[in-house]
């Protein structure tokens, strides 16, 4: 592993972690699993501990840590300057400020060594995301497509299916559908154990009305991710549209339970309230009591 990516490891969310707002296939997506590379517990270099005050400024006052990664960029080479646009990219991105995002991964990537292809994918998918997040749709294709080349050259099947995701992600706002499944099948060949492809593959097989699909592929994903309620939530969705209420209704249910106080559970619940009430059994009446049997008159014996 190399230094610049031993360093990317050790500190921070992870760069390719995101999601973009609007449609119901591009919202913030699940939490990804930690790296799969973590580095061994050491003593921080100078660069690497630059980095960790930086980022640990983020949740505080971002913009002071914005302002900080820029005076360190304008100081710096090599991978103390890389590092600079990591902590600088990441700052605007909390700030909103996507364009300065894009141009500081971009920077980024063009700064890391060509032999560190892995590094270099990591950057393009954050460059991509932030392409993504001001609008620029087609701009953000060409990053992905850059970082899906460097995944390759890494030989990196998990960062090829996270370039595979979010170019499906794009390319659903663009309408191209057909496209963004070609895609979804990439990511879930390449990461079968990742949920996060197969709920984005049903979420879309829904969409383009392939219901029999999109139940095989939620099930995939919950099979892999049980707790998940963004899984719960578009299970129940698929689930209704195909007249099935009463499993509509547990998926619902499950994730009010998982998560009660979730913007996800929220909407679970205006999905419930959209149900038929369920239908409860009449109260039993008493049976009314047998008519009392007529008394017989007895008949005088003949004589």
């Amino acid at each position: 592993m190399s230094l610049l990516l031993a360093m990317l490891l050790q500190v921070g969310p992870d760069p390719t972690g995101g999601g973009m707002q609007g449609d119901d296939l591009v919202r913030d997506r699940p939490p990804r699993p930690a790296a799969e590379e973590p580095a061994e517990p050491e003593m921080l270099n100078p660069t690497s501990a630059w980095l960790v005050s930086c980022l640990d400024q983020l949740a505080s006052d971002p913009a002071r840590a914005h302002t900080t990664a820029q005076i360190r960029r304008s100081e710096t080479t090599g991978p103390d300057r890389v590092l600079a646009n990591h902590c600088l990219g990441t700052a605007a991105t909390e700030l909103g400020l996507w364009d300065d995002a894009r141009a500081a991964f971009i920077s980024a990537r063009a700064e890391t060594p060509a032999d560190e292809a892995r590094t270099r994918a990591r950057f393009a998918l954050m460059a991509g995301n932030a392409a993504l997040a001001s609008g620029d749709a087609e701009g953000a294709l060409d990053l992905l497509g850059q970082a899906a080349d460097d995944a390759r050259a890494a030989q990196s099947a998990p960062m090829q299916a996270l370039a595979a995701i979010d170019r499906a992600r794009v390319l659903v706002t663009l309408g191209r559908g057909d496209e963004a499944l070609a895609a979804l099948d990439t990511a879930t060949t390449l990461a079968p154990d990742r949920s996060e492809g197969w709920l984005l593959k049903a979420t879309l097989l829904r969409r383009l009305e392939r219901l029999a699909e999109a139940q095989a592929a939620i099930e995939q994903a919950a099979g892999l991710a049980p707790t998940n309620p963004e899984i719960g939530l578009e299970a129940g969705v698929i689930a209704v549209l195909a007249g099935r209420e009463d499993a509509a209704r547990q998926s619902w249910q499950s994730v009010i339970d998982l998560a009660p106080e979730s913007p996800v559970a929220a909407t679970a619940r205006d999905y419930l309230a959209q149900l038929s009430p369920l239908e409860t059994a009449p109260e039993s009446v008493p049976a009314p009591a047998p008519a009392p049997e007529p008394e017989t008159q007895s008949q005088p014996e003949p004589r």
